[in-house]
């Protein structure tokens, strides 16, 4: 989680590119989704971008549950808000804006989504750490990183550092363009 001025974060300009008919096509939100969120959740959308997942993950937690859209960018958080505001999911969806250098102070949740954005940190081991410490005991990290900005071989390595964090393996879900994993504190 780095200022909007670093190369390694996709920038608010291109969130268009993020958010489309097509993207949602290949990378349906409640087919990724669906099997892991129940109502009454709490969701970190870690990197929330323009806020593709946030806004069906705001419908699958039900009234009860809450969305965290943390994101770097003040670009991203705004397209958010415009997409929320004036619907019944504005008051589920908290917005975050992440500090440059970590998460900052985010409550404990049951679930993180990290889609597309592990590779955009520079501090693995640091976020890892930051992730275990909001998640509630028993509480789900999903990682999806895409293929083409992450081979293999870096994948397996930051999988080994988030099993060395403490974390285990739950799942190896199947995503389209993509590596994913399913983990647990």
């Amino acid at each position: 989680m780095k200022n909007e001025k670093t190369p390694y974060v996709c920038p608010a300009e291109f969130a268009g590119s993020l958010d489309n008919s097509f993207r949602r096509w290949f990378h349906n939100p409640q087919k990724i989704l669906m099997p892991y969120i129940r109502q009454g959740m709490s969701v970190l959308d870690l990197g929330c971008g323009p806020g593709v997942f946030t806004v069906e993950l705001a419908k699958l937690v039900g009234e009860s549950g809450k969305v965290v859209a943390a994101d770097l960018q003040d670009g991203m958080l705004d397209i958010v808000e415009k997409k929320i505001k004036g619907t019944p999911l504005e008051k589920r969806v908290l917005l975050h804006k992440c500090l440059e250098n970590n998460l900052g102070r985010v409550d404990k949740v049951d679930f993180i989504l990290a889609f597309w954005v592990v590779h955009e940190v520079p501090d693995h081991d640091r976020l890892f750490g930051e992730l275990k410490s909001v998640l509630k005991p028993e509480g789900c990290l999903y990682i999806i990183e895409p293929k083409f900005h992450v081979d293999r071989s870096a994948f397996k390595k930051m999988t080994n550092r988030i099993i060395n964090s403490g974390f285990k393996i739950v799942e190896r879900p199947k995503v389209f363009f993509s590596r994913a994993i399913l983990l647990q504190c």
